[in-house]
This record gives structure tokens, C-alpha cells and sequence, in this order.
């Protein structure tokens, strides 16, 4: 019980601070609709966490995040609104969407060229470049707001999927979940509880959110990209001891990058 415990710790706080906080609000915190909201508003902080998550592996830190979220944004709002991308429908979307992923790519690709080829801590390079593209995302937008975005890019990121495709994605996800832990059931508790809880919410209110869909398959990514190629290997063995992968012959410089 107490190596089970150990082990599955961030698991039993999470269930005990939510019984907690249900009864404080007379259970209101388990509403579907409630729910439904919160996983809406982690999915963002969700998928940049994916991201994140490759960072920290290797031992670096990356605090321009926020700003390069900002600046994407604006990305964003630049073709909608300037570009008239807002009247071109889902290929309007599509190509704003492409835009900001491709500005995202440009910041990560220099904060990544001065960390690796450098040897800049990534401490240092990001801090700089959170100002910067704060900054130039202030001096785009003079301070206010962009609007109105197209109809067709609201609804990709506010909409819900239907019912029976909601079903069947939360049951690909609780069938992921005991295929990963086969050789452990028991490690499948908790999760399977979480899937059960939100499977309820979704479906009892108006279903699998699409934004909550985009953590999903960014999650999968990098899972993948972790657990199954040689790049994901070279992540750890960096973060593990960068002397030692380098003997390997692990490519230092590219991975960070």
C-alpha cells in the first residue's frame, strides 16, 4: 500500500483536492456543464505543456512561451481581419492556423539555433525573446484587439463533436489507456476513473469539446515522438547526463535545436 501510494500520489491528491472542493460547493464542481468548461480552459494551457514538456526534458526552459502564444495570436488576427482569410471559410482557417504554426516555428527556430550553436542558457535567450515578441506583438496590434474572426476558425476552436463521435473517441482513449498499463492493471485505476468522470460530463452536456480533441492528438504526438523514435531517446539520454549522450554519439546541437 505505501510503495501504491508512492507511486500513484499526484493521482490520489488530485481525486482527494476535488471531493474536497465538491463539497464545498455542494457538488457543483461534477456538473457536466462545469466540467465541460474546465477542460476547455486547460486544454490551451494543455497543449503548450506538450511542448513544454520536450523542453524540460533535455534540461532547458523555455519562459517566451507566453508571448509567443500572444504573438501567434496575433498572427492569427492579422490574416483574418487584414488579410480577409475571415471570408474564405475552412480554407481561410486552414491558412490562418498554418500561419501562426509557421510564426511559432520562426521563434522556436531562434530561440533554438542561439541555445544550441550558441551555448546560451535557455534561461537567458527566452527571458529575452518573451519581451521581444511581447513587444512586437504590442506594437502590431497598437495595444487592442483584432476582430471579427471568421466564423469557420470560432467554430473549429468553440465547437463540440457529435454524440456518437464523442462516444468514440472517449472510448479510444480508455482503450489507449489499458493498452498502455496491460502488463499493470492496477496502474489503470485512476485514469479509467478520470475517462469515466469526463466520458459523463461530455456526454451529458453537448459533447467532446474540439479544442480538448487538439490536446488529445498533441498529446498522442509527443507521445509518440518520446516513446517510439530515436529523436525521443536522444531527448532523455540529454536530459539524463549530456556528457554521456554525447559519448554515444547523440546529436547534441540537433535535438535542441
Amino acid at each position: 500500500m505505501k510503495s501504491y501510494i508512492k507511486q500513484h500520489g499526484t493521482w490520489i491528491a488530485f481525486f482527494v483536492l476535488a471531493i474536497t472542493i465538491a463539497l464545498l460547493t455542494k457538488g457543483d464542481l461534477f456538473s457536466a456543464r462545469n466540467l465541460t468548461n474546465l477542460v476547455r480552459q486547460v486544454s490551451i494551457n494543455g497543449i503548450l505543456a506538450c511542448g513544454m514538456t520536450v523542453v524540460i526534458l533535455t534540461g532547458g526552459i523555455d519562459l517566451s512561451i507566453g508571448s509567443v502564444v500572444a504573438l501567434t495570436g496575433v498572427a492569427v488576427g492579422i490574416s483574418q481581419f487584414y488579410w480577409q482569410l475571415a471570408n474564405s471559410g475552412i480554407q481561410g482557417a486552414g491558412l490562418s492556423i498554418i500561419f501562426a504554426v509557421f510564426v511559432g516555428l520562426i521563434i522556436g527556430s531562434v530561440n533554438g539555433a542561439l541555445v544550441s550553436l550558441l551555448g546560451i542558457a535557455p534561461f537567458v535567450i527566452t527571458l529575452g525573446m518573451m519581451v521581444i515578441a511581447r513587444g512586437i506583438s504590442l506594437i502590431i496590434t497598437n495595444g487592442s484587439g483584432i476582430s471579427p474572426m471568421g466564423d469557420a476558425l470560432v467554430e473549429a476552436g468553440q465547437s463540440y463533436l457529435s454524440t456518437t463521435l464523442s462516444a468514440l473517441i472517449l472510448s479510444l482513449i480508455l482503450i489507449l489507456v489499458l493498452w498502455k498499463n496491460r502488463k499493470q492493471i492496477q496502474d489503470c485505476v485512476f485514469p479509467v476513473l478520470a475517462v469515466g468522470i469526463l466520458s459523463y460530463a461530455f456526454l451529458q452536456y453537448k459533447g467532446f469539446p474540439s479544442i480538448a480533441l487538439f490536446l488529445t492528438i498533441s498529446a498522442l504526438i509527443v507521445y509518440f515522438l518520446l516513446q517510439k523514435t530515436t529523436f525521443g531517446r536522444g531527448v532523455y539520454a540529454i536530459g539524463s547526463n549530456e556528457q554521456a549522450a554525447l559519448w554515444a554519439g547523440v546529436s547534441i546541437k540537433k535535438i535542441k535545436w
